[in-house]
């Protein structure tokens, strides 16, 4: 029987990351220190996972990452206070407030508050406004999840000029910027979302499928052109595998029925997770070399 080749996201994000490395350590030599602050507000144990991951990386390739620990009971000023500090200190390249906030805190106004060019989660207005015209640049802040799928496409070999790419899912944090990015790249991009008719047959159509809907097992088999390339962005838990005590993530394509069906698809979990932290690494590191005449 066909089984589709796996997008191996760890190998490539350490890809990435080894090219960070190497970008960080050519600007110490510059006297330039990446850092980056990651502001955490109160104690979700999910969170608390993600800010470790994070930092993690960031010591991998060399990146002073300060952790800013901030009680779920502070107010909004005084979030917004902190980030204004961190806007004004010249020696932070990045500032990422790991979301979501307490409900008493608009992440949409902490979002607006942090300066574009520190800005390395690529959600601000300005930053989403120059990915959607093409502004980029030599170093744009792109939207890490999104950025980390189109890389995970170009750089397992698949054809995106003149393709016909499915993307499911329009959030501002995936589906939204990544079918911008994917025009960029030439791609035919169609948009799927709760409102579009017949979902299966637009999906069947589709050369390459990125799949960020956030609903387990949604895409199934039989909805996928035989050969296509699918992107797995969800990360859901089984509830079926709760129920028996067992903690499985599963994500937004049904992976057993795809995998005959695909010529390639990124597992879950191990492809598109990794991505996004070794995407948050170049964005800190362009913002670090922003400054700075070409060498």
């Amino acid at each position: 029987p066909h089984t589709a080749r796996l997008i191996d996201g760890r190998a490539i994000s350490q890809q990435i990351l080894r090219e960070v490395k190497g970008e960080v350590e050519a600007l110490k030599h510059r006297e330039v220190f990446p850092d980056l602050r990651v502001v955490l507000v109160g104690n979700r144990s999910d969170s608390a996972a993600y800010v470790r991951q994070k930092r993690r990386a960031s010591e991998e390739v060399g990146i002073a990452a300060g952790l800013i620990h901030l009680p779920d009971t502070v107010s909004e000023s005084e979030l917004l206070y902190c980030v204004e500090s961190l806007n004004t200190d010249d020696s932070v390249h990045g500032i990422l407030v790991q979301l979501p906030l307490p409900p008493h805190i608009d992440p949409v106004r902490v979002t607006n508050t942090i300066n574009p060019s520190k800005d390395v989660d690529g959600f601000h207005p300005d930053n989403f406004g120059r990915l959607a015209l093409g502004m980029g640049g030599p170093r744009p802040m792109q939207p890490c999840t999104a950025a980390g799928c189109v890389e995970l496409l170009v750089r397992s070999g698949t054809q995106l000029a003149g393709s016909h790419v499915c993307v499911i899912g329009r959030s501002k944090i995936v589906g939204l910027p990544v079918g911008l990015l994917l025009l960029q790249h030439n791609a035919t991009v169609t948009y799927c979302h709760s409102h579009t008719r017949d979902l299966a047959s637009v999906v069947r159509q589709a050369d390459v499928v990125v799949a960020a809907v956030g609903r387990p097992r949604f895409v199934r088999g039989d909805w996928l052109k035989p050969g296509a390339t699918v992107i797995d962005v969800g990360i859901n838990a089984d509830t079926a595998a709760e129920n028996a005590g067992k903690r499985v993530l599963v994500g937004d394509v049904h992976f057993e029925e795809a995998v005959q069906v695909a010529s390639a698809i990124t597992p879950v979990p191990g492809g598109v997770g990794p991505m996004t932290v070794a995407m948050l690494m170049r964005n800190t590191v362009r913002s670090a070399r922003s400054g700075l005449p070409e060498p």
